[in-house]
């Protein structure tokens, strides 16, 4: 070859090889946007398990508040000794309340966060 005749480029196109799908297969994400049922129930899978960690973690501070008042009525049960109940309902709120809602408030914006992750996983087909 001459130094004016260089040999010719190709240009390969395509879809890469990690990203191709069978034929026939839609992403989830165009089944959810063209409001399939398909899509509907991709979206349903993910609307029931955010409300279940939802409820889940109402439920827990449910049990939690809704027990106070018992706890802050057994004080009042022993008033024969000099032990006064204000401590204790004190400390039963400031101490014992708020780090069980905050862990309670951190665990669910995890497996909201984790929910989330799971369906966008599904949805790009990874």
């Amino acid at each position: 070859m001459s130094a004016e005749q260089r040999p010719r480029r190709e240009v390969v196109t395509g879809v890469p090889r990690g990203t191709r799908r069978p034929p026939g297969h839609a992403p989830a994400w165009s089944e959810i946007t063209e409001q399939t049922t398909l899509g509907a129930t991709y979206v349903r899978s993910l609307v029931r398990s955010q409300l279940r960690s939802a409820l889940y973690a109402l439920g827990t501070l449910v049990l939690l508040v809704g027990t106070l008042p018992l706890l802050f009525a057994l004080p009042a049960a022993f008033d024969g000794h000099a032990l006064s109940p204000q401590p204790f309902v004190w400390a039963a709120l400031g101490v014992a309340v708020h780090p069980v809602m905050w862990l309670t408030a951190r665990w669910y914006v995890r497996r909201a966060e984790r929910n989330e992750q799971d369906f966008t996983r599904l949805v790009e087909g990874r």
